[in-house]
């Protein structure tokens, strides 16, 4: 595990902040400890939405999977994050993938009973779609290429 995931798990965003303004480590880095996770799915786990969203800001991959399928949208469902949800879905991340055993976030959800995160993946599920299907039809964005 890096200083980065350390820092990304506990929600030490100036320290965060400091790592990726140095260059210090990759917000992409898998911890091979720890099943592939990205300081990004530490982050998404312990629901430090601010942390999430400078990682992204600062190239974090949103669709990189643990060893086991799961997003950072599996491990935010699975704490009853929703606020980590919300921000992940208002940034186009796929919250709606399925894990190497055909679990979406909406069932990690509903297994471990937070209905409010339920209720906003379901009501988010065609957004989902859609834009897939756009991406489909006209290309990733070029930061995704």
């Amino acid at each position: 595990m890096t200083e980065l995931h350390q820092a990304a798990a506990v929600g030490d965003y100036d320290l965060v902040e400091d790592i990726l303004k140095r260059n210090k480590c990759s917000p992409n880095q898998k911890d091979i400890d720890w099943n592939n996770k990205t300081p990004l799915h530490w982050a998404a786990a312990k629901g430090q939405t601010e942390i999430v969203r400078i990682l992204i800001e600062n190239g974090a991959q949103p669709s990189l999977t643990t060893d086991n399928g799961w997003t950072p949208a599996h491990f935010a469902a699975e704490s009853g994050k929703l606020p980590v949800l919300r921000y992940l879905h208002s940034v186009s991340a796929p919250i709606d993938m399925e894990d190497c055993y055909g679990n979406r976030p909406v069932r990690i959800a509903k297994i471990y009973g937070h209905t409010d995160c339920v209720q906003f993946l379901e009501r988010a599920k065609t957004e989902c779609r859609e834009h897939r299907r756009t991406v489909f039809l006209k290309g990733p964005p070029p930061n995704d290429i």
